[in-house]
C-alpha cells in the first residue's frame, strides 16, 4: 500500500483562530498570498463551526494533469509539491483546482501553492500550520490507512469533488447534550 500524506482536521477543536493562517504565511513570506485559509461554516446566517483548508495534495491532482509545462509533481509520500522555473502563469492549474489551491504570486507572477511544508516533513516534524494549532485541530495522517471510526471523508452537504480524491478527513464536532433534572 502506497502512503499518501493528508491532513484531520477536527471541527470540535477549531475555534477560528487563524492561528495556521498567520503561521503558514509567516513561515513562507507571503505578504499577498494565503496558502491556507479558515472557513467559516454557516447555517442559516450562524456560524456552527471553522474549516482549515489548504492544499489538499490529492490523490488524483488536476493540477499535475492540466499543467503542459508539467510543474506539479507527487512525492512518494504523496505531498504535491510545484516547480516554480518551469512556469509560464497561464493558470490552467487554478481553474483546474476545485480548492483554488494554486494562487499567483504578485510579486513573480507565478504560481504558488502550499507545499506541506516538506522541508519540515523530512526533518520528522510537523508542517508549519500543524505545529501553530494551539488547539490541537490540525493534524498530519496518512490517508490510506483505514479512517479512524470518528473521522468522515468529507462534511455532509460540502462540495468536495470525488474525482480529485482530496487528502483531508474531518471530525465533526460532537452534538452538545442536554441534561434535564426531573423534580
Amino acid at each position: 500500500m502506497q502512503k499518501q500524506l493528508g491532513f484531520l482536521v477536527d471541527l470540535g477543536k477549531c475555534v477560528g483562530c487563524r492561528g495556521c493562517e498567520v503561521a503558514c504565511s509567516n513561515k513562507h513570506q507571503l505578504d499577498h498570498l494565503q496558502y491556507r485559509r479558515v472557513m467559516n461554516i454557516n447555517k442559516e446566517n450562524q456560524v456552527l463551526g471553522f474549516l482549515s483548508l489548504a492544499c489538499n495534495h490529492c490523490i488524483n491532482p488536476e493540477c499535475i494533469r492540466v499543467c503542459k509545462e508539467k510543474c506539479f509533481y507527487k512525492r512518494r509520500d504523496g505531498v504535491v509539491l510545484y516547480n516554480s522555473q518551469r512556469c509560464n502563469g497561464c493558470q490552467r492549474c487554478i481553474g483546474a483546482c476545485p480548492f483554488q489551491a494554486p494562487k499567483v504570486n504578485p510579486r513573480t507572477k507565478k504560481i504558488s501553492k502550499c507545499d506541506f511544508c516538506f522541508e519540515q516533513l523530512d526533518q520528522g516534524l510537523e508542517p508549519t500550520c500543524v505545529a501553530s494549532c494551539i488547539v490541537g485541530a490540525l493534524q498530519v495522517i496518512d490517508i490510506m490507512q483505514p479512517i479512524p471510526v470518528y473521522a468522515q471523508e468529507t462534511l455532509p452537504n460540502f462540495s468536495i469533488t470525488q474525482f480529485t480524491k482530496p487528502s483531508i478527513r474531518v471530525i465533526l464536532p460532537k452534538k452538545p447534550q442536554c441534561f434535564w433534572r426531573k423534580g
